[in-house]
């Protein structure tokens, strides 16, 4: 277990610790595990493009946080929320970001709003997406358990440019979404286009 801690302002007043006792509650282990690698992917690409560690390490940590609700609970807090119709015919693998900092809020008070964002928008993109955004959409898809040709190759591109670490990635998700015939949310097409067009500048 790291022995670092975070800022109480930044965790809703909860230690580290007390934090990692809740994911043990709601998570499996094998994704707990994965969220810590996540946390600490996080931190060393923010040292690495001169983001904040702590916001990218606590949004690394708790980018899974609600992985495991039920997809009832899920249905509820949409209608309930007001999220839109158009989110209920996605699954758990969209809503755990776009949804799942509504189930951070109550249970834990996290309310930063870098930390918040960043998890939002690890499951879709974003056309906008920040360097924070970028790294934790990133560090989830090349934490060390990760060994498919793709995250091999993005964790390579994430030596020196966020942009195309996080491009491989869109790409790779696009290619597994079509080959599933799975419905594919309009930000994730909307952050390729997005990103196609940034690193085309950039040249």
């Amino acid at each position: 277990m790291s022995d670092y801690e975070y800022p109480l302002t930044m965790t809703g007043g909860h230690t580290r610790s007390q934090i990692i006792a809740k994911m043990h509650e709601r998570l499996s282990d094998g994704r707990f595990k994965h969220c810590l690698r996540v946390e600490e992917t996080s931190r060393q690409l923010a040292r690495r493009f001169n983001v904040d560690v702590d916001t990218a390490g606590l949004a690394g940590l708790l980018h899974d946080y609600a992985k495991e609700i039920s997809p009832e609970a899920y249905r509820d807090v949409i209608v309930a929320e007001g999220y839109g119709s158009d989110l209920l015919q996605y699954g758990r693998g969209v809503w755990h970001g776009v949804v799942g900092t509504w189930f951070l809020q109550q249970d834990l008070g996290i309310s930063n709003p870098g930390v918040i964002r960043a998890i939002n928008r690890h499951t879709t993109g974003h056309p906008d997406m920040t360097a924070l955004d970028m790294i934790v959409f990133v560090a989830d898809f090349i934490e060390p358990a990760r060994s498919l040709d793709g995250e091999i190759k993005a964790r390579k591109a994430a030596e020196s440019s966020l942009e195309q670490a996080t491009m491989i990635e869109l790409q790779n998700t696009l290619g597994y979404l079509v080959s599933q015939g799975a419905l594919i949310h309009p930000l994730t097409f909307a952050t390729y286009n997005a990103f196609t067009k940034r690193l085309q500048t950039a040249k």
